[in-house]
């Protein structure tokens, strides 16, 4: 195995997130001493995490080399891509490179942070542009996605082409942007690539993802039918194509157009900065929009996923200033994501309970994946033809069945690796060479601390099994107090019996640890939790307040 992680005379890959998981995409590529980063990217929080919001990567392997990293180069502007950015850059310490959309909500981002004058920004302009970072020539090749400026990258070294794809997917009609040439990726592919690095999301999907075009009629259609009633359409906030489809829309059915939550009001603002939605309808105010006729209304709103504090959310418990009633619409514009099922269903239920009716893209078109099904991602396959396949951007059941497609089509090699996994990639046989750190790190309250720490494990257990607080006086008589206890009514005989045992226990003690901290403290300890475990079941967490000794 290799001990020295300093690229030498080879072309190194590791992936310290997003591989093995949706989500959280850190890449790596290393060659001649030197490392880039493509995407710096986090994911949100699920109950494995209880009181935390936003999860990320662990980059002790890079930050420990990162006089040697000389960029952080930006694929496209979705969180997953870009979320870390101001948590981690300024300790970094590298230039970073983006398109003007990308560039633009990651520059907000660091001035919602106060960093936006440490961090060296450098905007690509142009399509297919190109930038040089030590031995890497970078060359942003456009590619279709659900936000503006998706883009892959072709990464030339001194070993070969890499093609990263970052999201994509193919679409003849995208709406928004021109999307690199069946042509223009065969062209690429006839100068060699020797490593693709491709997204494995949706490789279990037949069909391709479908077109934004396809998306635009049958929004059409689903608003249409729904005349005379108030029509609110849920889509992710950063798609820009999906909110120019949907503008076009309310402006064909003769709706005003009322948008709901700050993430939307936000993407709309930097894609009319950066040339996008200039004909976006002129959004009315809530009170304007309550006022209108109910058939003359179409609101945009954030809260798919069913997040609790979301436009959407809100409305379905009659907490916001935007109204639905029986017979009114929502159209969910958006893919349920894994993990989300049980929020998203709570707001569903909700809102079926007053009557409101809703369209998933399960009944109508008006949804399509931004990633590539197996059709779309077979036939870049054949236009690239690379020599090695590196599947990321998935779970392990993704990134193994793209290895399986890629094998089935011709690729020579497939490297499934996960986050952690050091790749070689040339010269000779590419595989993995060795394991570095690769763990995940959590914003708590205000600090960054590891994921598998002891406050995110405590506060596992006792949400789990509860907490007992015992207090000692001086006699060391016991007070106890408990927290998540499932007792109820017999709660005063577990605290009686509970205080019993302890006293029982202390007196117990002999000798020297009559008067020993330690001691006193595991006899509580224990006294109290097979007590709480007699009456509930539980073990929880046991908390002794000794007095001064």
């Amino acid at each position: 195995m290799k001990k020295d992680f300093t690229p030498e005379d080879e072309l190194l890959f590791l992936a310290l997130g997003g591989s093995g998981e949706i989500g959280m995409n850190v890449n790596l590529y290393g060659c001649q001493g030197r490392w880039i980063m493509v995407d710096l990217g986090m994911t949100f929080s699920g109950d494995q995490y209880p009181g935390v919001d936003l999860v990320f990567a662990d980059l002790q392997f890079i930050e420990e080399r990162s006089d040697k990293l000389d960029a952080i180069v930006l694929t496209h502007a979705h969180e997953d891509h870009i979320g870390a950015v101001p948590y981690f850059a300024a300790d970094l310490g590298v230039p970073i490179y983006a398109t003007p959309f990308t560039a633009d909500l990651v520059l907000r981002k660091l001035e919602e942070a106060g960093i936006a004058d440490d961090i060296e920004l450098h905007v690509i302009e142009d399509d297919h542009g190109r930038l040089q970072v030590g031995p890497f020539g970078i060359t942003y090749i456009p590619l279709a996605h659900s936000i503006a400026e998706g883009n892959a990258l072709l990464i030339e070294t001194p070993h070969g082409r890499i093609f990263h794809t970052g999201d994509w997917k193919l679409d003849e009609d995208p709406i928004i942007g021109e999307p690199t040439t069946e042509e223009e990726l065969t062209a690429i592919g006839d100068e060699g690539v020797l490593a693709l690095v491709c997204d494995s999301t949706n490789v279990f999907n037949p069909a391709p993802s479908g077109s934004e075009g396809a998306v635009y009629k049958g929004l059409l259609e689903e608003v249409g039918r729904h005349s005379g009633k108030r029509v609110l359409v849920t889509t992710f906030a950063s798609n820009v194509a999906r909110l120019q489809t949907l503008g076009e829309v309310a402006r064909e059915t003769g709706r005003k157009v009322c948008v709901a939550g700050r993430s939307l009001d936000r993407i709309i603002e930097v894609a009319q900065d950066n040339g996008y939605l200039t004909d976006f309808p002129e959004p009315v105010d809530f009170d304007t929009a309550m006022r209108l006729p109910r058939g003359e209304l179409l609101i945009l709103a954030t809260g798919g996923q069913g997040e609790p504090r979301a436009a959407l959310a809100r409305i379905a418990e009659e907490n916001h200033p935007l109204e639905l009633s029986a017979g009114d619409v929502v159209l969910f514009s958006s893919r349920q994501i894994p993990g989300n099922e049980i929020s998203i269903g709570v707001v569903q239920n909700r809102l079926a309970a007053r009557g409101i009716t809703m369209v998933t893209d399960r009944q109508s078109m008006i949804h399509v994946s931004g990633h590539p099904g197996r059709p779309e991602l077979e036939a870049l396959y054949g236009w690239l033809r690379p020599d090695i396949l590196v599947p990321v951007h998935g779970e392990m059941r993704h990134m193994q069945e793209q290895g399986r497609l890629g094998k089935s089509t011709g690729i020579p090699a497939q490297v499934v690796q996960q986050n952690g996994d050091l790749v070689r990639l040339a010269p000779g046989a590419p595989g993995k060479i060795a394991e570095v750190r690769a763990g995940r790190l959590v914003l708590d309250g205000d600090i960054i601390v590891p994921a598998d720490g002891e406050a995110i494990a405590m506060r596992r257990r006792i949400m789990r099994e509860g907490v007992v607080i015992v207090a000692l006086d001086g006699n060391l008589n016991p007070r106890i107090d408990s927290l998540g206890l499932p007792l109820d009514e017999d709660y005063p005989e577990f605290i009686a019996e509970a205080q019993n045992d302890i006293s029982e226990a202390l007196g117990k003690l002999k000798g020297k640890d009559r008067k020993e901290p330690g001691s006193i403290h595991e006899a509580a300890r224990l006294a109290a939790r097979r007590a709480a475990q007699r009456w509930s079941g539980k073990r929880p967490q046991v908390r002794v307040i000794l007095p001064n000794m």
